[in-house]
């Protein structure tokens, strides 16, 4: 039986807090939790929704009830359809977090390995992520590639 199950609402604050665990650690951002309580209702209502396009797969902590240990959230996109993703489908893999008392277990991959199957299953012709140094060789152990197309962002 495997530990990683799919996240539900009642999940959302756990999601929120290992969330900013990887924050954080990326250190892009000042470590506040302020934000929090305005993305719960839409966490909640997505996490709810077991048929949308956003998913997150999580494990239990093993010491603390209540408490996640490791969580991947991902959604599907929709793209106009080109050679190698003829349909357009684009999963997109983020907020990848360890509890730091229950880093080292496997967690984080296994979470992975449910999120890549949900996106094989609808049919997404290939994931992305963005990958820290740290945790770089997970992806690549997994099948992942650096990627060589710019980016760019407009803060709105």
């Amino acid at each position: 039986m495997s530990l990683v199950r799919r996240a539900v609402a009642a999940d959302a604050a756990e999601v929120l807090r290992l969330r900013q665990v990887m924050l954080d650690a990326m250190g892009r951002t000042p470590p506040s939790t302020d934000w929090h309580a305005g993305s719960l209702p839409a966490l909640r209502a997505r996490l709810a929704d077991p048929d949308g396009e956003f998913a997150a797969f999580v494990v239990e902590h093993p010491e603390r009830p209540d408490a996640l240990a490791a969580l991947v959230v991902g959604s599907l996109e929709y793209r106009i359809g080109r050679a190698g993703n003829p349909r357009g489908l684009t999963g997109y893999v983020f907020s990848v977090a360890t509890d730091p008392a229950a880093r080292r277990r496997g967690y984080a991959r296994a979470c992975m390995a449910e999120l890549l199957e949900w996106f094989r299953e609808r049919d997404a012709g290939h994931v992305m992520l963005n990958a820290s140094p740290e945790a770089e060789p997970l992806y690549a152990s997994l099948g992942f590639t650096r990627d060589t197309d710019p980016s760019m962002r407009l803060h709105l």
